[in-house]
């Protein structure tokens, strides 16, 4: 009588073909729906600025690019490992030197990367333009605040830690901000503009803004630079052109004055121990 070998102790159903698929088709999914991507901004902005905008686009477009491409590796792999997996001792057919297929995948990636390449050196350049223009702001940083200064005007702005000063700025008009720091490197970063910027120490880096609507939007500091970094908020007030007016003006009045000295003793202060600041190296509109 012939002894059939029992199943190992703990020993399940095994999984159907079937239900195999099911797996293999859940493990994409599944990581699609754990990676929080939104669509169709692939969690970007909108952006609040015209160059802002020029970048949401591009990014928009790489995004959608990366999805093709990824899903038809994706594809061509999973018909690879379906179509030759091994099945016993049989090695699948060998084969090389398949010239039209060799140029197909050499001459694609190419074309890839140049479209890539052509749409990221035209939106470059309308990001570093610098059109001129008299609406000028210069932002400090410094551990842990941000002091904003406008070059021949009279306003001052200076906040540290859970102060949030505001940079104001009218809509609809080209304004060229500087950007330094005291101390340490610091991030000017305003996401609804797409925007990031180094603030370092010694060096002043320009960009310019031209808002397309009012309102109020949150910047913060992206780079770690010590123990109240996480404080280092700011925000950015766009307004009408008339209200831009108004509020330099504000600064005029015996009250403005002197909370405007008030504030620029301050940032005298937190500037006192920071390095001589030297010629731009870099600029852009956003």
């Amino acid at each position: 009588m012939e002894v059939q070998p029992s199943a190992p102790q703990g020993a399940g159903p095994q999984p159907t073909k079937h239900r195999r698929r099911w797996i293999a088709a859940l493990i994409p999914l599944t990581a699609l729906a754990l990676s929080g991507c939104t669509l169709p901004s692939f969690g970007a902005y909108k952006s609040d600025t015209t160059t802002g905008q020029e970048t949401y686009r591009l990014w928009q477009w790489f995004s959608v690019g990366a999805v093709i491409i990824g899903t038809f590796t994706f594809l061509l792999i999973v018909w690879a490992v379906l179509r030759y997996r091994r099945k016993g001792d049989t090695i699948p057919k060998q084969s090389q030197y398949h010239i039209p297929l060799e140029l197909l995948y050499t001459i694609i990636p190419v074309i890839i990367v140049g479209v890539l390449f052509w749409g990221t050196v035209v939106v470059e350049n309308k990001v570093v333009a610098m059109p001129k223009t008299n609406v000028k702001i210069h932002v400090n940083a410094f551990k842990w605040g941000w002091g904003f200064t406008y070059p021949g005007q009279n306003a001052v702005v200076v906040g540290n830690t859970t102060q949030e000063p505001t940079m104001v700025m009218p809509v609809g008009t080209d304004v060229a901000v500087t950007i330094t720091s005291t101390d340490v490197m610091h991030g000017f970063y305003i996401p609804q503009f797409n925007f990031s910027r180094y603030a370092l120490p010694g060096v002043t880096n320009e960009v310019t803004f031209h808002a397309v609507k009012t309102g109020t939007f949150t910047g913060q500091c992206s780079q770690l630079c010590g123990l109240y970094h996480s404080l280092m908020y700011f925000k950015v007030k766009v307004v009408t052109v008339t209200q831009y007016a108004a509020w330099l003006h504000s600064f005029d009045t015996p009250a403005g004055k002197l909370a405007a000295q008030a504030a620029q003793n301050a940032l005298k202060i937190q500037m006192s121990a920071g390095l001589p600041v030297v010629s731009a190296v870099t600029a852009g509109v956003n």
